[in-house]
Formats: C-alpha cells, sequence, structure tokens
C-alpha cells in the first residue's frame, strides 16, 4: 500500500487542508491523498489474506521463527534424558504449583537502572513489571523493560566460549589470560586497557579501582553511541564542575522542552512521565493542568503531547534557547540577529509564561543539543529561580563521568601507537558503533591480545580472539543506580541458560578472584554495611532498593557565561542522528518484539528510514520507500524515504541502531547503518548533507494505516477553557441507543476500563506488555505488510491540521468489550460469548475461523492467527505465561481483560471470603503504563477509580452511537494552551 505514495500530490494535500475541505483529524498522507491503494485497504481487513507463507524466502522464514522463540539452540540446558515422569514426593520449599513468586532486581539501559518485579513460574521467569517501590519505575516500565524476558530466551545468545572461532573452554581462557596479566605487573599494567559502556554499579566501579590500583598504569575507557557528554559538557561550562540533574516535573506548571524526548527516552523517562502526568489530568473538580512546549527538530513522544509544538532544525534550537535567554534577561548572553525563525511576539509570549511561573517550570535540554544549549538551560532555570523546587542537582550517578569520546578517542590512538597488549571489551560493541571517522577496527587489528565479553557474538566480538558469553541481567548478581542514585542489588531468576559470566565475575578474573557473583557482590556491600546486621542485605534485596542511596545533592553556582551570538541557521541540509526507538543503538536488533512493535511516532516496523518534513519531499520530489543517497563528508549511504508530518524544514533524521550484520537470526541485514556516516566531530548533527534519488524503492512496513475506521468521531479533543465550560454543565445522563437486543446488566462485578488520552504518550509500553502477558506470536515484515499483526493492543495516532506541524492524538485501542457486542450474534459456533460479568469471552475450542465476527467488529480489535507460530520447537514454551493458553492457526484471538489476573483475584478474594478491593484487579497494560493512563475496576462499584471516571464530563465511548455499549471508555484529550500564542497561530503569525 505504501508504495502507491508514489501518485501522491503533496500540494493538492496541503490546499485541501489549508481550505478546510479535508477531514479534521487523519492518520496519514496516504488516507489524505484517498489512493486506490488506500480504498483498497479499507475494504478488507486483512488484505491479501489468501496468500501463504509460500512467498517467504528461507532466510525470513528463520528470522520470523527466531523472533517467535525457536528455542532449539538452548544447548545449555541439555537434551532431557528419557525418564520417567514421577511427581514430587516432597515439594521445594516456597514453590507452590501454579502459584508464581515475584522477585525484586533492576534492568540498565546506558548504565542506568530502572526497578522491576519479576514473575517466575516454577524456576522460570515469564513476565516483568515495574517495582512500585522504585523511585525510577513506581511500579510502572517502558517496552525495553517488557522485551528483556524474550531477550533472556534468545537462542542466539551466545552460547560458548571461543577463541579465533573455535570452542574453548573458561579454564583454557584462565590458562592464556594469566601469563598476560603476569606480565604485565612489571610495567604496572601499562599495556592493559579496559572498555566498557557507562558504569553507575557500585560493584563494578569498586572492583575497577582495585584493578587501577594493581595495574597503576593500566587505563579504563567508556564509551557508548547513547552517551550524556553534552549534558556533562554543559554542566561543566554552566558551573565548572559536573553534576547530574534531577527535574521535579509534578512541580512545575510550565514546561519548555529543547529538542529533549523527557517522556519518551532517557535515564529518568519512566519517572518523568509519570510526574508530568500527574500535573495533567483534566478532571470535573480539578481545572489546573501544565503546560508543555516543546522545540525539536523531528516528531518524539514529548512532542506529541505538547501544547506548543514548534519543529525547528538543530541549529535553530540553539538559537531559540539564545533569544529566550535575551527575553529573559539572563547575564552573559550578547544580543544578535535572531536566527531561530521564531517570531518575536511568540518567543515573548513564551518569556512571559515562564516568568509567571517562575519556581514552577522546567527549561529542559535534549542530549543530542550541543553543550551551548545545556549551559543555557541552567543559566535560565537559575534565572527563573528553580534550583531546588523544580530542577535539583545531584553528585553524578556515574562511577566514573568522563568524555566518553574523548576516552574511546585516547584508546584508539593508543591501540594504534602500537601501545596496548591487552584489551578487555565489556558488554560494548564499539566495532559496530564507534564514529566511523576513528577506525576503531583498524586500531584494534593491532592489538596483541583481544578478548570480548558480550550478551551476543557481535561484530566486536568477531574481530577478536576471545569471545565469553555474558549472563543476562536476569542471571546474574549485580548492583547497578537509577537516574537519582537510587542503588538496585540485582537477584538472578535463573541460572545462566548458556554458562555466560558477570561483569563482575569478569574482572573478579582480573583480580584473581574466583568468587561467584553473589559472592563479590556481597562483599562489597558487607563493607558498606560495617557493623550492621545482614538484615539490611535481605531487605535491599526483597525491596529492591537500597534504602538511603540516593545521590545526595549539591550546591551550585552558575559562572559568569560569555556566550557568542551566533550567526542565522545554516543553509542546506542538516543531518540527525537519533537512537532508534524499538533498537536503541543496536542492543536490541535481536529482539523480535522490539522490531515489530510499530514506532511511536512512524508506526514503521522492522526498518528504519529517513524521515523528511512534507516541504521537502515536496520540493525534491520525494515519496514513501523512495530510495535516496545521503553524502555527508565524503560518505554515502542509501537509505529509503519516509515523510513524517511535523518534521523540520531543512534537516533529515536517521535513527542509528539498524544494518547489523552480527545480531542473530532476528537482526541481521535488517534496515541500514547510520553509524556509517556519524563522526566524532558531528555525532548528533552534521551539516552539508546531500541528497539524491537512487532511483528505486525500498518496501517499508507501517501499521499507521491498518485497521481503519474512516469516517467516524473516532477521537475527540478540547481546550482547557472548552473543558471548563462541560464541567460547569449540569451533568447529562448517558443516553443508551436503541436496540432490538434485551438488555444486559451485570450482578456483582461489571469490568470496565477508562482510558485517559490526555496523558497518554503513545510510548507502547502497554502494547509489550500485553504480548508478554499473552503470548502473542511476531509475524515478520512480510507478514506485517499484509495487515496481519497479532498485536491484541495497538495505539493509533491521529493528526489534527496541516502537514507542517499537525496536533497528534494518541489513541489505546483493544477489545473494548461491548454490552451489545456486534461479533457474538454473528458467529456460528458461539465461540465469542459474553460473561456474567461483562467480558466479551473467545472460547478458542470453539473457534473454526470463519472470521464474522472480525468482519463485524467496528473497532478492528480482533487478530486472526493465519499461520502456525506455536508448535515450533520443544522448549519455546519457557517464555510463556502458563496462565494464559497459546493459540493455534485458524483462531481469531483479542483483549480479554487479562481474565487470567480477574481469575487470580477473584480466587484469593473467595478464600478470604471478602469482595475484591478496588485497585486490587491491575491489568497487564494498565501496571506498565508509565503516565497511569489506563485503569480498570468494577463499574457497579460508585467508589471505585474507573467508575469515577466513567462519570466524567469529558468521558466517551468510542463509536457508542453505534449502540454497543463499550465497557471500555475514553476521555478525550484536553490541551492547555496559551491563549496568546492561540491568537498568533490564528492570524497566521507563529514562526
Amino acid at each position: 500500500m505504501n508504495k502507491s505514495s508514489s501518485e501522491i500530490d503533496l500540494s493538492a494535500i496541503r490546499a485541501r487542508l489549508a481550505g478546510a475541505q479535508g477531514p479534521r483529524y487523519w492518520r496519514s498522507i496516504e488516507e489524505l491523498a484517498d489512493t486506490p491503494e488506500f480504498r483498497a485497504l479499507v475494504q478488507r481487513e486483512f488484505p491479501n489474506q489468501a496468500q501463504k507463507l509460500d512467498g517467504l524466502g528461507r532466510r525470513d522464514f528463520l528470522r520470523v521463527m527466531a523472533a517467535s522463540l525457536a528455542l532449539a539452540g538452548l544447548t545449555a540446558c541439555g537434551a532431557p534424558a528419557p525418564s520417567t515422569i514421577v511427581p514430587y514426593a516432597k515439594g521445594q520449599e516456597g514453590i507452590v504449583p501454579g502459584k508464581p513468586l515475584f522477585f525484586a532486581t533492576a534492568l540498565t539501559l546506558g548504565g542506568y537502572a530502572q526497578g522491576v518485579l519479576v514473575e517466575s513460574n516454577m524456576g522460570r521467569p515469564t513476565k516483568i513489571e515495574g517495582n512500585p517501590d522504585h523511585p525510577a519505575s513506581l511500579g510502572a516500565t517502558d517496552a525495553f523493560s517488557q522485551a528483556a524476558i524474550l531477550g533472556l530466551y534468545d537462542p542466539d545468545r551466545s552460547q560458548t566460549i571461543t577463541f579465533e572461532d573455535r570452542i574453548s573452554t573458561w579454564d583454557a581462557f584462565l590458562g592464556a589470560v594469566r601469563p598476560e596479566l603476569a606480565a604485565q605487573r612489571d610495567a604496572k599494567g601499562s599495556g592493559i586497557r579496559i572498555l566498557t559502556e557507562t558504569i553507575t554499579s557500585p560493584t563494578l566501579g569498586s572492583q575497577l579501582a582495585a584493578l587501577l590500583k594493581t595495574y597503576p598504569n593500566a587505563k579504563w575507557h567508556q564509551y557508548e553511541p547513547c552517551n550524556r557528554d553534552n549534558a556533562r559538557a554543559g554542566a561543566l561550562q554552566a558551573f565548572g564542575e559536573d553534576v547530574s540533574t534531577v527535574y521535579r516535573f509534578d512541580q512545575a506548571d510550565t514546561i519548555l522542552s529543547l529538542d529533549a524526548d523527557f517522556l519518551g527516552s532517557g535515564p529518568g523517562c519512566v519517572r518523568y512521565a509519570h510526574d508530568f502526568s500527574s500535573k495533567r489530568r483534566a478532571r470535573r473538580d480539578q481545572l489546573a493542568m501544565n503546560r508543555l512546549y516543546v522545540l525539536e527538530s523531528a516528531p518524539s513522544v514529548t512532542g506529541s503531547i505538547a501544547d506548543h509544538r514548534l519543529p525547528l532544525k538543530g541549529s535553530q534550537i540553539e538559537a531559540a534557547a539564545r533569544e529566550l535567554a535575551q527575553q529573559l534577561k539572563v547575564e552573559g548572553i550578547r544580543a544578535g540577529t535572531p536566527a531561530s525563525g521564531i517570531s518575536e511576539a511568540w518567543m515573548a509570549a513564551l518569556a512571559k509564561d515562564l516568568q509567571q511561573h517562575a519556581g514552577r517550570s522546567i527549561v529542559i535540554p535534549g542530549d543530542a543539543q550541543p553543550p551551548e544549549v545545556h549551559a543555557l538551560a541552567h543559566a535560565i532555570n537559575q534565572s527563573l529561580g528553580n534550583e531546588d523546587k523544580t530542577v535539583v542537582y545531584k553528585v553524578p550517578v556515574e562511577v566514573k563521568p568522563v568524555s566518553q569520546a574523548d576516552s574511546l578517542r585516547e584508546l584508539i590512538g593508543d591501540m594504534s601507537a602500537g601501545r596496548v597488549d591487552l584489551l578487555f571489551v565489556l558488554s560494548a560493541n564499539p566495532v559496530f558503533s564507534a564514529p566511523i571517522d576513528l577506525q576503531f577496527n583498524a586500531g584494534l587489528a593491532k592489538v596483541k591480545l583481544r578478548v570480548h565479553h558480550g550478551l551476543y557474538k557481535d561484530e566486536t566480538a568477531a574481530q577478536c580472539q576471545w569471545h565469553i558469553p555474558q549472563a543476562h541481567e536476569l542471571e546474574c548478581w549485580g548492583d547497578a543506580r537509577a537516574y537519582d542514585g537510587t542503588t538496585t542489588i540485582q537477584q538472578p531468576l535463573i541460572a545462566p541458560l548458556y554458562s555466560g559470566k558477570s561483569s563482575v565475575e569478569m574482572l573478579g578474573m582480573l583480580l584473581s578472584i574466583g568468587d561467584p557473583g553473589h559472592d563479590i557482590v556481597r562483599d562489597y556491600w558487607s563493607q558498606q554495611e560495617a557493623g550492621k546486621t545482614d538484615d539490611l542485605w535481605r531487605r535491599a534485596i526483597r525491596d529492591g532498593v537500597v534504602a538511603g542511596s540516593g545521590a545526595p545533592t549539591k550546591k551550585v553556582t552558575l559562572r559568569p557565561l560569555a556566550l557568542e551570538a551566533t550567526a542565522a541557521g545554516t543553509e542546506g541540509f542538516e543531518l540527525q542522528f537519533r537512537p532508534d526507538p524499538a533498537v536503541w543503538d543496536g542492543r536490541f536488533a535481536n529482539n523480535g518484539w522490539l522490531q515489530e512493535l510499530p514506532k511511536p511516532v512512524t508506526q514503521l516496523t522492522w526498518d528504519n528510514a529517513a524521515l523528511f518534513s512534507p516541504a521537502d519531499a515536496e520540493r525534491l520530489g520525494l515519496h514513501n520507500e523512495d530510495l535516496v543517497n545521503l553524502t555527508l563528508g565524503g560518505r554515502t549511504l542509501s537509505a529509503p524515504v519516509w515523510i513524517s508530518p511535523g518534521h523540520a524544514r531543512g534537516c533529515v533524521t536517521v535513527h542509528f541502531g539498524y544494518g547489523r550484520t552480527q545480531a542473530g537470526r532476528v537482526g541481521n541485514r535488517i534496515g541500514f547503518d547510520a553509524f556509517a556516516l556519524r563522526t566524532s566531530g558531528a555525532p548528533w548533527r552534521g551539516v552539508g548533507l546531500e541528497v539524491a534519488k537512487a532511483g528505486h524503492a525500498y518496501p517499508l512496513a507501517c501499521t499507521q494505516t491498518h485497521h481503519q475506521v474512516e469516517g467516524r468521531d473516532i477521537v475527540r479533543t478540547a481546550t482547557l477553557a472548552e473543558f471548563e465550560q462541560q464541567a460547569k454543565a449540569p451533568a447529562k445522563e448517558e443516553e443508551k441507543p436503541a436496540t432490538l437486543y434485551p438488555a444486559f446488566k451485570s450482578e456483582g462485578n461489571a469490568w470496565g476500563m477508562v482510558i485517559d488520552q490526555t496523558v497518554c504518550t503513545g510510548c507502547s509500553a502497554c502494547v509489550l506488555a500485553c504480548q508478554a502477558e499473552n503470548n502473542s506470536p511476531v509475524v515478520g515484515k512480510a507478514e506485517v505488510g499484509r495487515g496481519r499483526e497479532m498485536h491484541w493492543l495497538r495505539i493509533d495516532r491521529y493528526h489534527e491540521g496541516g502537514l507542517d506541524n499537525p496536533r497528534v492524538v494518541s489513541q489505546p485501542m483493544m477489545c473494548v468489550h461491548c454490552e451489545m457486542a456486534p461479533c457474538e450474534p454473528v458467529c456460528p459456533v458461539n465461540a465469542t460469548v459474553h460473561s456474567a460479568d461483562g467480558l466479551n469471552m473467545m472460547v478458542y475450542n470453539r473457534c473454526v475461523g470463519t472470521r464474522y465476527c472480525s468482519n463485524n467488529c467496528p473497532y478492528k480489535v480482533r487478530r486472526f492467527n493465519f499461520l502456525d507460530y506455536t508448535n515450533l520447537e520443544p522448549l519455546r514454551r519457557l517464555q510463556y505465561n502458563p496462565d494464559v493458553t497459546v493459540r493455534e492457526r485458524g483462531v481469531m484471538e483479542k483483549c480479554t481483560y487479562c481474565i487470567q489476573r480477574i481469575s487470580t483475584v477473584r480466587a484469593a478474594a473467595e478464600m478470604e471470603n471478602r469482595a475484591i478491593r478496588d485497585g486490587e484487579l491491575v491489568t497487564a497494560c494498565q501496571a506498565a503504563c508509565p503516565s497511569q493512563a489506563i485503569v480498570f475496576g468494577n463499574l457497579n462499584d460508585p467508589s471505585s477509580q474507573v467508575a469515577k471516571l466513567k462519570s466524567q464530563p469529558h468521558g466517551y465511548g468510542v463509536l457508542g452511537e453505534l449502540g454497543t455499549l463499550p465497557r471500555t471508555s475514553h476521555l478525550m484529550r484536553v490541551r492547555n494552551p496559551n491563549p496568546e500564542i492561540e491568537s498568533l497561530t490564528a492570524k497566521g503569525s507563529v514562526s
């Protein structure tokens, strides 16, 4: 369907929207163009549904099977010997068959920890939830944490120690490395180098300090592509010292994001989404909301929820920050010619709003912005009096804060000069991710002995003599700090499936300590707890938080700034680099759940693309899926085009992490490698980009146009002023449409759900939580392209306004459990039925796959198993939730309100002879949501949270006019625009 973009006339679409002749809400450019292919897609729920697996090549077949957990390679578990099944004569202590246990631990990304609770069924972890006691999660998660379960059971993880691609042993490795270490003692380790990613682990920090004490001339280097070098340099520029900045969004009324996607990525994004949403809920008795301004280049999760968003090139954002500082009369900012392209009136209104909320405002810069923007943000926050109120400075969380770019450059210089005899690469993959101009490969080849330790035998492992499998974070002991410094002791949920070694065990080997990871971590904390009891250790493991471990606050003094005024924005295209929202920097490339998860903004799956603004695409004659050659600094890369409404003009955005060659069966040879254009001098933004058509197309799989419900009142929005008028109006009784069917009434519990679209960011954590909970399969790029993705929950993105800067509404949509369900009367075998408490259920054993129910569903929320992804390998069920059936080919499936969780809580309540308490029952999607946009409960209980939300004046049932009486209702999206800027928008003088 996407290929029809070659027929699209963007000029005609722009004219239609300007003339108010188009729809108020639209989902894609193809919809606005009304192409024949789009009309054909709308007319059929499953395009090309007669096609089977015949067109799937061997490589794609293996990719899909591996993505669906083809665990035949689970050799470390060993093939079970034939034996007679004998039940337990005596049960294992602490394990009750059928009753899961939960363990507190932490998962890290970029070195920063997020506290989680891991569900374990009979000794195998199956589901991850947020730890409500951990300050970085407060019970929620992100998509990466949810997908960690699939990564644990990945059959493509490294399974054996290898030396020059031959299987070896740990003893052989020790025999080869220890003499080399001994030879370095006389030189005090001058030939030893250790390369890691960002380290926040207190235990690892202690080990590295001990190692450098033993070998004083050895060097420890850190590098990962998504580092925070700009934030660190900006703090040094502003304060003369390094600090970590923590933001209190629950105390802020006005927020300005300078290209910071603080709701979608970064060390504190889950907590920030929670705090931000707490000040943004429109209720009958709560008429105050925060206000969010976003200046950004490429549309982001944060930008999609903004009250005011302006698309600007990267150089214009820096200029805008200077102009704002001048408006606020920040000292040291010299006046100059406005370079941002923002009107003076718009900037004055923004400055006025920030000044009116001094001490209750935040200006937050993005990690991709240069140090000057970070310094400006610090200066503005100081001038507004935000320090110690909404902006808190703390001692750095990292064990050793360094400029990672400089650290890597120093390492490569030493390797190239022959000064490195022994290199240990722990977890990092610099052969793939290092800046292309530094030529890491060439330097690595000159190292005498190269050792790689990682989860996969990746691109760096392929260039090293020794490779040691790394234990997954759910398999080993460790510790890590969160964004605010809070420490969690990581504990294993399962023995290492592939006999991997943890990072603390690898460093223990270098220190000639052969203790297991538990003893190393415990010994470190015993030294910190001198004179204290073991009760502190046990409590820390149980709670997932080391009490009192948060980083101390730090008082800073702003240095006089002498920032010169910048010239106007650069001419020509800028190329922007961003981590991919699905695979990050490439480390998750082999995770099928993340690959198939529609990216929050573009809704692309299984690929990355070069994002263009509609205006630039129109000027260059580009269409979706056109292949273009991107040339920057004499290097050229081919990438497919994707036109992104709301993208800034004059720049192109590419996401790195794709183009892997040693990722595994799922991630190999997918997408293009943006690292091929990323240099050390321009890690986030390069100027002078040249764009040329390659002359052919590259197919992309995008779900944005799937499951259309065209021409109906699907999403609703209002301003805060309009909502206030609604809230003051007398409450109206809900009018139920006329129906031929008898009324349905639930006795006792009547389960229902309310989704608040005002705080939903579209982050997609709920989608993966649903997939993990309900054993939903991965189908692969080809099947997604046919509209056959199997997610029970989807997040639709609707646009309002023109192509250049539309407003966005994210709408989670799953089975709404209609009381008058259109799917039920058309099922010839009574497979879709109603329960006594109002659930629209599927009886899988009855389903014969007529798909009548799907055709009759106006919400397009049912999924049909066209292919069999279940009975592939005997061990793939290790990850499956045992409380949920695994559906086979030919069966219709959908959201069940997590009926397995309902049954568990109901049984517990009956055992205690009581009613189910409000809030006791939490669905998988609700538990994962960082912004708490989803609420579930008993509608028959007027005191329940869900019943109160359903009665709010801005609540509505999607397509309620059809008489379906959905049990899931939505709260309309409420915005809090600045009246002064709204008037400028009406006059057409925004920028």
